[in-house]
């Protein structure tokens, strides 16, 4: 009867033990939970201000690049602006000095014009017109102006205009210019005006 007892006793005590050692364990994982719910929640705040930062940063850049883009329109929008001005000026002043150059020669004609009113001798009228015509040629050859050589070479469609064709008076005019009605004429070897020629072609 008392080992019996001492046996229940034995159990009870075990059974104590086991209590107290199952509520140990209990409050460890209990505790445990609690922290590593803390770390969660630390490293949720920590992601948080991560993402915080980058936002914060990325809003920073765009802001930088809208200014940039403001400040290189703002600039493109004066330089078209004052590059349309200085155009337009330079179309309204670009024939200046060539007018200006011209000046003389309309006071040499202004001048022949008086002279031939009270001329006797048509000799010296002919040579001041003639004069006065070398000056201008001379004028607008140092302003970059060529005549266009035309009569007796073969017909070029990107120098000449034929107005029309008639027999050539020779084998070898066959396709050439025999004759020029308007002379063509270069401005700084670019085509300024076309010539009007007559092209020879062969007898019918």
């Amino acid at each position: 009867m008392e080992e019996q007892r001492k046996k229940e006793n034995m159990e009870e005590n075990q059974n104590l033990e086991n209590k107290d050692i199952a509520e140990e364990l209990e409050s460890v994982n209990e505790a445990r939970q609690h922290t590593k719910a803390g770390v969660n929640d630390d490293v949720e705040e920590t992601e948080a201000g991560v993402e915080m930062g980058k936002e914060e940063k990325l809003q920073h850049e765009l802001t930088e690049a809208n200014n940039k883009y403001l400040r290189l329109y703002a600039e493109f929008d004066n330089y078209k602006r004052r590059t349309s001005k200085e155009r337009v000026e330079l179309l309204q002043t670009a024939g200046k000095e060539v007018i200006g150059d011209l000046l003389t020669v309309l006071d040499d004609f202004e001048r022949a014009r008086k002279s031939m009113d009270n001329a006797q001798d048509m000799t010296s009228v002919k040579e001041g017109i003639e004069l006065v015509y070398q000056k201008l040629k001379s004028i607008l050859h140092k302003k970059g102006l060529k005549e266009m050589e035309s009569v007796g070479q073969a017909f070029n469609a990107d120098l000449h205009e034929a107005i029309t064709r008639i027999p050539a008076p020779t084998p070898e005019l066959v396709g050439k210019i025999i004759d020029e009605v308007e002379k063509g004429y270069f401005l700084n070897d670019k085509v300024l005006r076309y010539a009007k020629v007559v092209v020879g072609s062969e007898s019918l």
